[in-house]
């Protein structure tokens, strides 16, 4: 379903995120029920969330927008798109854009970083997490497409 449909049909009833985030996955198109993790320059809890089964669900990461290291990179993605993960989008940075671009799993965040992130174990999950002007509540549905990304109840 395209993300300005849902908005034409939604009478305000929608969030909309500011524009902040690119595509970075081999997916373009991508909605589930949102999952998430808050971090902040230290991806063990995103590798845990993607190492279980996605069953559909989308991984909202809040790495608090940090542009000095990647939070997900092609060996993550990967993980995410065989454990059945329908996209990934990171209040933060990616790397190994190139071999993300050919791993069928929808990517959104704010930029490339070629650093890899700490290994400190720290964050929170299934926790609301608000960026972008936008509140991801776990449970929650988040369609996301080339022009944005909206959430709403379930």
């Amino acid at each position: 379903m395209k993300t300005t449909d849902i908005c034409d049909a939604s009478d305000g009833e929608v969030q909309v995120a500011a524009p902040l985030l690119r595509d970075f996955g081999g997916v373009q198109a991508f909605a589930g029920p949102i999952a998430t993790v808050r971090v902040f320059e230290d991806n063990v809890l995103v590798r845990g969330a993607l190492s279980e089964p996605g069953d559909g669900r989308v991984l909202v990461i809040d790495g608090g927008g940090s542009l000095r290291c990647a939070l997900v990179g092609d060996m993550l993605a990967m993980l995410g798109q065989q454990n059945g993960w329908a996209g990934i989008i990171v209040n933060g940075c990616v790397r190994d854009t190139a071999e993300l671009a050919t791993i069928p799993i929808g990517i959104k965040a704010l930029a490339p970083c070629p650093r890899r992130s700490a290994k400190r174990g720290t964050g929170s999950r299934d926790e609301p997490v608000h960026f972008a002007g936008i509140l991801f509540v776990p449970g929650h549905r988040v369609y996301a497409d080339a022009d944005g990304i909206v959430v709403t109840k379930p």
